[in-house]
């Protein structure tokens, strides 16, 4: 049984799964399918061609499914789709997506956390168990591959990219690909480090942190180019999902890789 408050607008077109709750003052448009055990809490609205999965949490003041900010965008239809258990926090915004971009449709993945006033726009997709800080801002058809952080006011270009296990640190412009399983920060924007602490914690052993380690030491620090740390690495190192994962990442970079650390002064 649904708990929908008397002051709340629910679409009759709406589509809404069992043990939802929906909050004083909350709206939810017509053309929207919102899964079991929901809550949209007061003063949250849910625009039309959303699809949201079971055991997800509006909070109050954010907005999904709002049409995109893209002098593209034409009227066309387009979606916004939220996996599971995924909590949208105070006055977030997650735009639909256009149909010029070939996708229409902009994805948040399972156990993803959007905090406060972070804006996802047109066209994003954001994998599973990620995590957008406070006030970041992802422009159209950025990507954020599983367990990626967005720091606190961090920014993104468009068709930005950030790998698996990547983080980037508050702050940041995001103008070039972060890629999997490192740490990137400064300004302009350099490679980091290896994500360390949280790969250990999310369950990575020693063994395959070192071994990310060796990799990023070539690309960065050997005096090779990409196209060269790529090559010797194909050549000098086992095939495992950390190294894979790694290379396929930069062959389909298009903005290209964040670069090394500058020297300091």
């Amino acid at each position: 049984m649904n708990k929908i408050h008397p002051m709340a607008y629910v679409d009759p077109a709406a589509r809404l799964g069992d043990q939802v709750e929906v909050g004083p003052f909350a709206f939810i448009d017509a053309d929207t399918d919102i899964g079991d055990g929901c809550r949209i809490l007061n003063g949250a609205t849910i625009y039309n061609h959303v699809k949201m999965g079971r055991d997800c949490t509006v909070f109050p003041g954010a907005v999904v499914g709002g049409i995109p900010q893209d002098l593209k965008y034409e009227g066309e239809e387009s979606w916004v789709q939220i996996g599971e258990r995924v909590t949208i926090r105070e006055c977030a915004t997650i735009n639909r997506g256009t149909a010029a971009s070939g996708k229409g449709v902009t994805r948040i993945g399972d156990d993803t956390l959007i905090m406060s006033y972070a804006h996802i726009a047109h066209d994003c997709q954001i994998g599973h168990h990620c995590i957008i800080v406070s006030y970041a801002g992802l422009a159209g058809e950025t990507d954020v591959h599983d367990w990626g952080v967005m720091g606190g006011q961090s920014g993104s270009h468009q068709f930005s990219r950030v790998g698996t296990h990547g983080f980037v640190a508050a702050q940041a412009k995001l103008t070039k690909d972060v890629p999997p399983y490192t740490l990137a920060g400064r300004e302009p924007i350099v490679f980091e480090g290896v994500n360390r602490v949280g790969l250990l914690r999310r369950g990575f052993t020693e063994e395959q942190v070192n071994e990310i380690k060796a990799i990023y030491d070539v690309i960065y620090f050997q005096g090779m180019n990409v196209s060269q740390a790529v090559a010797h690495i194909e050549a000098n190192f086992p095939a495992t999902e950390q190294r894979d994962t790694i290379l396929r990442f930069i062959h389909e970079s298009k903005r290209g890789i964040i670069p090394k650390p500058r020297p300091v002064r």
